[in-house]
């Protein structure tokens, strides 16, 4: 099948590229002058580096206001699996965007919504090949947030939302392959609890980026799937020091909400 086929290449392109479609955030979170602020070129909503301290540029509605989803089924000791798979369904199919993490009190909201396809893109290496590959995997919709706290940290948040579980498990498993490696974490990570290890994992930079007349940015990512949604987390500190137990909270909050 064409889907199959794409969702291996997508692991050999990762295999044979070191980051074919790899996130480039590891290594490439620009600094704005005097260090005071962090952005990251994948900018989920507002583009961090060019609207950093403008007022949030809200993203376009929904091209389909009200979704139509069947309604969830009642519980059934006979049929409990079936009803608890009905109803996530339902949840899901709905206006996924209402299933981001909420922004904690006291930071600055830098945006939610839908993204395209394209600008996710832009995030990757190799953003022609990015864009083909999530195109023939299936990408069906992309809700994101981001925020940042006191000047220092900056958050965002991706649910990335395919046609079935196949694109889904390969570019959660090709991103999962990259992280470890030395010019992305360079580490194995912890796993997020309560979810099998090979489905859920957050990383910390082991080093952080280092450049005269700034402060140093140490970055940690959160990768889940659940069932045809995989979550993303970005995560960037531009003092140099993230709590990993802090990764591990948000991203176990966010998928309390899948």
């Amino acid at each position: 099948m064409q889907h199959e086929q794409t969702a291996s290449e997508l692991r050999e392109q990762t295999t044979a590229n070191g980051a074919g479609t790899g996130r480039r955030g590891r290594r490439t979170a620009l600094l704005i002058a005097g260090g005071a602020a962090l952005g990251i070129l994948a900018g989920t909503v507002t583009g961090y580096a060019v609207q950093y301290g403008r007022p949030p540029t809200p993203l376009p509605p929904l091209a389909q206001q009200k979704l139509k989803a069947p309604k969830a089924l009642a519980p059934d000791a006979g049929t409990t699996r079936e009803t608890v798979n009905a109803n996530r369904r339902h949840k899901t199919d709905g206006d996924i965007s209402k299933l981001l993490v909420e922004t904690p009190g006291g930071a600055k909201a830098l945006g939610a919504g839908y993204q395209s396809l394209d600008v996710f893109a832009v995030g990757f290496e190799q953003p022609d090949k990015a864009l083909s590959s999530f195109a023939e995997d299936g990408v069906r919709r992309i809700a994101a947030t981001a925020w940042s706290q006191d000047d220092r940290v900056f958050v965002d948040v991706r649910l990335i939302q395919f046609r079935d579980r196949t694109g889904a498990d390969a570019y959660q498993h090709a991103q999962a392959e990259l992280m470890p490696r030395k010019e992305y974490a360079g580490n194995p990570g912890v796993a997020i609890p309560g979810t099998p290890a090979d489905l859920g994992h957050v990383w910390v930079d082991s080093e952080a980026d280092q450049k005269p007349g700034y402060h140093p940015v140490r970055g940690a990512r959160a990768i889940a799937r659940r069932g045809d949604i995989v979550m993303e987390i970005d995560y960037f500190d531009n003092r140099g020091k993230v709590a990993e137990s802090d990764v591990v909270d948000l991203a176990k909050r966010q998928l309390e909400r899948l």
